[in-house]
């Protein structure tokens, strides 16, 4: 028998052509549709990256203002919903109630089963907007508050600050949160994304597609490095605790510094130079810098690090997202359900993009176990 190459974890298999995005961990680039990501999360709304990514080009002013109107009319969630997130445990993971929340808008999608294009578009507008009021509303539901009804004049992520506080949203953290989800909107074919593709290639819904990459997204090797960063900074606690925590944990502990590190980046991870610097305006507004300075000050000691520099480990974008939401008043494990309110688009675009030239995706995998084992009736077995 000739030799099997065996790609554990897919590294290096290739599975398709997409114009969607770019990520070159060699040189920490990341492109959006030929458009670099630090340019996006500079200028643009998190609507623009969704006309870019769902129709290939950046939109016009009419374009955009059709698209926002669009998004904000389908993001009311039905009652029936909501009416269930009520009444589950209070206590319960905020992605598995994400996960149920989604399957559920299935039932109440008038476009849910049909396949074809123009409903597929119909169905991303309306769960771009529905994710967004479900992560605003499980927090407030979860401490006895009304969820809020998005506002149909607002922008997503207006409507996110306003659905989750009940007040007009403040400028700095609207800002912060449409960089955030500009920068989270894709990356190429991650764990979340190859399985809602994956999903779809069987002729499933979009909405089934959506829920298996929540289910994978809500992994710590995935979604949830941001969630494990920020309790590690926590647990640090202060700055001047840092470089003690450092040696005592890392050099002689062996431990892993959450959200330093990535699986295709061996460069800084362009998203997190981004984030760093919101980190830093967001803790000057506040007048709450010690968690950026915790942040920081571990990453400049990693840095000097030999086994860091040997290994080209740099912060992720999980690193200093972590500092942004925290500063926000975010509740930790709310963390991962942004993530995925962010890369709704992306997602969606890569359903889409898989439905229009489609093929079953079936792996192989080599056996290796026992062969030509005689049968034993089952009173002669020990």
């Amino acid at each position: 028998m000739s030799e099997v190459k065996i790609y554990k974890g897919l590294d290096g298999v290739i599975i398709d052509e997409s114009r969607l995005s770019l990520v070159n961990g060699t040189e920490g680039k990341l492109i959006y549709a030929g458009y670099k990501i630090e340019d996006l999360a500079a200028n643009a709304l998190y609507e623009e990256v969704v006309y870019l990514l769902w129709e290939g080009t950046l939109p016009n002013r009419t374009q955009l203002e059709e698209l926002r109107a669009a998004i904000a009319a389908g993001a009311i969630v039905p009652q029936p919903v909501i009416d269930t997130l009520k009444r589950l445990p209070k206590d319960a993971d905020p992605m598995a109630v994400l996960r149920t929340a989604v399957s559920m808008l299935a039932h109440y999608d008038p476009d849910s089963e049909d396949l074809s294009k123009e409903a597929n578009k119909r169905k991303a507008i309306r769960m771009t907007g529905q994710v967004t009021t479900l992560c605003a509303a499980w927090p407030r539901i979860r401490k006895g508050q009304e969820p809020v009804a998005p506002r149909p004049d607002y922008t997503l992520a207006q409507n996110f600050i306003y659905m989750l506080t009940g007040a007009e949203p403040e400028e700095s953290a609207v800002n912060a949160i449409n960089a955030f989800m500009v920068l989270l909107t894709e990356h190429g074919m991650n764990a979340s994304t190859f399985v809602a593709r994956a999903t779809s290639s069987t002729l499933s819904d979009m909405h089934s597609a959506i829920v298996s990459a929540i289910g994978t997204l809500k992994g710590s090797l995935h979604g949830g490095a941001n969630t494990e960063a920020m309790r590690m900074f926590m647990e640090i606690g202060d700055p001047a605790n840092v470089e003690n925590w450092f040696v005592t944990n890392v050099k002689n502990g062996g431990r892993k510094i959450m959200g330093i590190g990535h699986r295709v980046y061996k460069a800084l991870d362009p998203r997190a130079a981004v984030l760093r610097d919101r980190a830093e305006q967001l803790a000057r507004n506040s007048g709450n810098s010690k968690w950026f300075e915790i942040a920081d000050k571990l990453a400049k000691l990693a840095r000097a690090d030999q086994y860091f520099i040997e290994r080209n480990l740099y912060p992720n974008v999980d690193y200093y997202s972590a500092i942004v939401l925290y500063t926000l008043n975010l509740d930790v494990d709310m963390f991962t359900p942004l993530f995925a309110q962010s890369r709704m688009a992306g997602w969606t675009a890569h359903i889409m993009e898989q439905n229009a030239a489609n093929r079953l995706m079936r792996p192989d995998v080599l056996y290796v176990g026992p062969m030509d084992l005689e049968w034993v009736p089952l009173d002669q077995r020990g």
